[in-house]
């Protein structure tokens, strides 16, 4: 499990540097040279779209998803543990329904482009694939066990 966290932190990094970066060389080269750089936005777009989507299973992972934490800690244990179930079963069916959906439309539209520079509409709808389908298995892995309630503050 820490190799596949190791390259989807790298591969999230990346990204975001690349986000930043993206703009910030279209700006100096259009400012500096007078010369645009035409796409440019559309690799931007890119980047940020995998870079959410491929974090999404390190925040699961790092139980940094919302939850109604105020909620779960006034239950009482046993409806505090079918909560945890409840929510972890429809999360994990949620990604999953996510995951259909993204097939769905790329088997209805394979060969879609971006407009400007003809990226192939599967490197989006596969990063969100990829994203939403570990989310699932990370949600399932964690049936049955409490989800982190570390950052709940409560008056006393």
């Amino acid at each position: 499990m820490r190799i596949p966290k190791a390259v989807l932190g790298a591969l999230s990094i990346a990204l975001m540097l690349g986000l930043v970066a993206l703009p910030t060389i279209q700006i100096l080269v259009r400012e500096v040279f007078q010369l645009p750089i035409f796409g440019l936005d559309e690799v931007a777009r890119l980047f940020m779209i995998l870079g959410v989507f491929m974090a999404y299973p390190l925040v699961i992972d790092a139980g940094e998803n919302l939850m109604m934490g105020e909620f779960k800690a006034a239950l009482p244990s046993g409806a505090r543990r079918v909560a945890d179930l409840a929510i972890g079963l429809c999360c994990a069916a949620a990604c999953l329904g996510m995951v259909w959906a993204l097939w769905e439309a790329l088997a209805a539209n394979p060969r879609n482009r971006t407009p400007t520079l003809g990226i192939p509409f599967w490197i989006y709808l596969g990063g969100a694939a990829v994203g939403f389908g570990g989310g699932a298995m990370l949600h399932l892995a964690r049936l049955g066990r409490p989800q982190s309630e570390a950052k709940i503050v409560t008056a006393s």
